[in-house]
């Protein structure tokens, strides 16, 4: 299993006689510079996807001691979101825009206005009504719209293909019939509806494809075989579900990464008008209500930078600072918000009182408590539209390894809070999927 997220790239061999895994890899990476005059984008060149999956892969196998020729299956799970443009070469046009971008925030309103929801920027439909109005040149040749893990699907089988999960998160989706809504699509313009890919349930054909030699051959440099089976894969947050037994009604997941999400099972779609629970297919043929947060391990990282400390030092630091930082609130907004959709919002330290922030964790709890109040404000508003409290939370993602972080969210929360045994659920979702 791979998960091709936005910081690097996991990569996961799991055993199928043992039911255990065999070896992870991973390959870090960062988003293209900032185009002047373009704060509020983010964007990545596709090809780096490419070498985190070989980078990962081969750490995976070293790892487990094995060769290429043991590799039976590949799942992928993608970041959600991004805009993949390919031409009708399928070459790709432009670099691909990512779910934190924000600078279709314009686009997103008129979309949602129109939809009858609250369409934040980082629905696909709204970075291709960008492109359209910004780059026109590239919309004229534009002739495939991929996410992320169907261009990787693509790369290693040939197939063009998604599936109801992924499609969710385009914003044109119709929930209860899983396919694209020919109306909602016309309005982003005439052409948007044929250059979607296909929707495959994976519930009906799990299979996407094989790895083609070519693919083996050339960028994959022989890591993994040809013919290997290529499951339909999905969507991080839809994998990362999977990989944690997210499937059953009261089933609640907290991921702690670049962005931070809090997800539940349902059975029956669950639409909300503000836009705050985004409206997801699963992995599994149910639904995967959802609420994204661009702002998570990253606020809790900046304390670390403004002291000099690292996340070791700022714990045993933390054993004097009481839940609530006797008032000092970070609210952290600090590259813009989806949720509250609040774009063009900015991060801020309230309640400071003399010698508030001589000892630098108060800063590093107040970080991780504001990340921690906007998730769950989030299972909040998941509550008020029918969905079940929650048994316990499982958390997962790099954040969930910090045992005063899943403190807090228990506190929060008050529930009981799990870590899995393997964070790295998504592509662990990826895996079991394959």
């Amino acid at each position: 299993g791979v998960d091709v997220g936005t910081q690097g790239t996991k990569a996961i061999l799991y055993d199928l006689s043992s039911k255990a895994v065999a070896g992870k890899g991973s390959c870090s990476y960062g988003l293209m510079p900032t185009p002047a005059g373009r704060p509020n984008a983010a964007e990545q060149d596709p090809s780096t996807w490419l070498e985190g999956v070989r980078v990962a892969a081969k750490a995976a196998l070293e790892e487990a001691g094995l060769e290429p020729r043991a590799i039976a299956a590949v799942g992928v799970s993608g970041q959600q979101h991004g805009m993949v443009a390919l031409d009708a070469e399928c070459d790709v046009i432009r670099p691909a825009k990512l779910w934190c971008d924000v600078e279709s925030a314009k686009e997103a309103k008129e979309l949602g206005d129109r939809f009858g929801w609250a369409m934040q920027a980082g629905f696909t439909s709204s970075k291709v009504l960008w492109m359209k109005r910004h780059e026109p040149h590239n919309w004229a040749r534009t002739e495939h719209v991929l996410l992320p893990h169907d261009w990787i699907n693509y790369k290693l089988t040939g197939e063009i293909a998604t599936d109801p999960g992924d499609a969710s998160g385009i914003g044109v989706l119709d929930l209860t019939t899983r396919s694209f809504r020919d109306d909602l699509c016309e309005f982003v313009d005439p052409k948007f509806r044929r250059l979607l890919p296909d929707i495959v349930d994976p519930e009906e054909r799990g299979v996407l494809g094989t790895v083609t030699a070519e693919a083996s051959n050339s960028w994959l440099e022989g890591l993994i075989p040809a013919g290997a089976i290529v499951s339909v894969g999905s969507g991080d947050n839809m994998m990362s579900a999977l990989g944690a037994g997210c499937v059953d009604e009261g089933d609640l997941v907290v991921s702690l990464g670049t962005s931070g999400t809090v997800f539940g099972y349902s059975s029956t779609p669950v639409i909300d008008a503000t836009g705050a629970v985004a409206p997801f297919c699963d992995a599994t043929g149910g639904y995967l209500p959802l609420l994204c947060t661009m702002n998570c391990t990253k606020v809790v990282e900046e304390p670390l930078l403004w002291y000099g400390c690292d996340h070791g030092q700022m714990v045993k630091l933390a054993r004097s600072v009481p839940p609530g930082c006797d008032g000092v609130r970070f609210l952290p907004y600090i590259t813009g918000e989806r949720t509250p959709n609040w774009p063009d919002a900015t991060g801020a330290i309230v309640g400071i009182r003399p010698g508030s922030l001589v000892n630098p964790a108060v800063a590093y709890r107040a970080a991780m408590e504001g990340a921690t109040y906007s998730l769950l404000a989030g299972v909040r508003r998941m509550s008020e539209l029918g969905m079940p409290a929650p048994r316990e939370v499982k958390v997962v993602g790099g954040g969930s390894k910090s045992p005063l972080w899943r403190q807090i969210i228990a506190d929060a929360f008050d529930v009981k809070v799990r870590r899995l045994r393997e964070a790295e659920s998504a592509a662990l979702g990826a895996a079991t999927q394959a």
